[in-house]
C-alpha cells in the first residue's frame, strides 16, 4: 500500500477536524478527538479534551479561519500518524483579536474504526 493511500484517511480526518474548529462544532469535534486528547496551545497552554472543547461551547472561542496546508503525514508502524503542517488562524478569545500562522503536529490514532486527534502541538511561526 503506498504512503499516499495510507495517508488519505489521516488528511481526510485532519481536514475535518480543521473544518469543525473553524465552524466551533463541538459535536463533530466529540468524534474527531479521542477521549485522552490533549491540545497544547500556541503560549504553551495545555488543555484535556473537556477543556479543548469548552473553549467553543463557553462561546469564549471565535475562529473566523482555520485552514491548515503545508501537510506532511509520517506513519510510525499501523497505530499512529504524525502529522505536521501550517495553521492559519483569525481567532477571538473572549472578545480579543488572536491571529496568527503556527506550526502544527497532530497524532492521529485509529480508535473506533477511524482515525481520530490524540495529540495536537501549536508553535507560534515569527512575524506572523
Amino acid at each position: 500500500m503506498s504512503t499516499a493511500t495510507t495517508s488519505a484517511p489521516v488528511l481526510d480526518r485532519l481536514g475535518r477536524w480543521a473544518a469543525a474548529e473553524a465552524a466551533g462544532d463541538t459535536r463533530a469535534l466529540r468524534d474527531l478527538l479521542t477521549r485522552d486528547f490533549a491540545g497544547i496551545g500556541p503560549y504553551g497552554f495545555v488543555l484535556d479534551r473537556g477543556q479543548w472543547l469548552d473553549r467553543f461551547d463557553s462561546g469564549d472561542l471565535v475562529n473566523e479561519e482555520f485552514a491548515v496546508h503545508d501537510t506532511g503525514v509520517r506513519h510510525l508502524g499501523q497505530d499512529v500518524a504524525l502529522v505536521t503542517g501550517l495553521l492559519d488562524q483569525h481567532a477571538a478569545y473572549r472578545g480579543q483579536a488572536h491571529p496568527g500562522r503556527y506550526r502544527f503536529t497532530a497524532i492521529l490514532v485509529p480508535d473506533g474504526g477511524a482515525w481520530r486527534l490524540t495529540h495536537v502541538q501549536l508553535s507560534p511561526v515569527p512575524g506572523r
